[in-house]
């Protein structure tokens, strides 16, 4: 093949990335918009996504598409139960003090890995996908999933923006993210919109892991790098605003396909660090966020 081919499959496996990598973000700037949680255990939020998807596919007895099927509905209210229970049970005791919070999602971090190592093992496990197409381009075959994945995300997207625009739980979101205090002078129920805001940071992290799982595979420490490309979407996009995270995800995505179809993935996280520590310096608050 030319380059054009090799270009534009690139680009393919980028925008399938930046799809995936936006819906994981934005739950991470959603939690820390909200509540200003570092949730350094969002990455295990999605290891915990994938590994309940393994477990629904494999033990229910229907057809892969509907088992897949039944796995994007039960994986993100299980990963987000669990993710309510840990705010009311550890960071709400913590009074989200920003240092403190940190230090307890990591040790959630390493609590929910071993978990899954002790009850799911130490293997890598294939998910079934739920359909299987082979789109053909002149030049190659490529995979429908894929393409789906991009569609299934951006959909997903577009119901958490309707979510915060549109919607009561939404704007009492929003009117908490401004003023805590004054929002609870009004009557609102800060520690509940907590515990709801981090609920839907995993779930949405939960639900990209079963969105690719089908293209991976689950495995216990596949939390790492989501979390690793998680936080250089958000610091690029900017802390709070899900308008930058979602041209973050593109830019970071679409680069890390191209640099790691002409050159090395290594390469790729090489160049989007150097692209965190050239915004720390510059524009700290990042393309898109306030100054504070």
């Amino acid at each position: 093949m030319s380059f054009g081919p090799f270009l534009l499959l690139a680009l393919l496996e980028g925008t399938v990335m930046a799809a995936v990598l936006a819906l994981t973000a934005v739950g991470l700037n959603l939690v820390f918009g909200v509540m200003r949680v570092v949730n350094v255990a969002h990455g295990e939020f999605f290891m915990l996504g994938a590994v309940c998807a393994w477990f629904v596919t494999w033990y229910l007895p229907i057809p892969p598409a509907l088992a897949w099927v039944a796995a994007l509905v039960i994986a993100p209210l299980v990963v987000g139960a669990v993710a309510a229970i840990a705010d009311v049970t550890v960071l709400k005791r913590l009074k989200y003090d920003p240092e403190a919070t940190i230090v307890a999602t990591i040790g959630l971090l390493y609590i929910f890995q071993q978990a899954a190592l002790t009850f799911y093992g130490p293997d890598a496990r294939p998910v079934e996908p739920p359909f299987h197409l082979r789109l053909q381009f002149p030049w190659f075959g490529y995979s429908g999933y894929k393409l789906f994945v991009v569609v299934a995300a951006g959909v997903i997207l577009l119901g958490v923006w309707l979510l915060m625009t549109r919607t009561r739980a939404g704007l009492v979101m929003r009117a908490t993210q401004i003023d805590r205090d004054t929002a609870q002078n009004f009557g609102i129920n800060v520690d509940r919109v907590y515990a709801g805001t981090f609920a839907l940071g995993a779930a949405l992290a939960a639900a990209a892991a079963v969105l690719i799982v089908p293209i991976q595979q689950a495995h216990y420490l596949m939390g790492h790098d989501p979390l690793l490309l998680s936080f250089i979407v958000v610091i690029i996009g900017g802390l709070g605003s899900l308008r930058g995270t979602l041209v973050a995800a593109l830019a970071i995505g679409l680069s890390d396909g191209v640099i790691s179809m002409f050159f090395s993935p290594t390469l790729a996280k090489i160049i989007a660090t150097l692209l965190v520590a050239l915004v720390l310096v510059f524009r700290p608050q990042g393309l898109f966020g306030a100054k504070t």
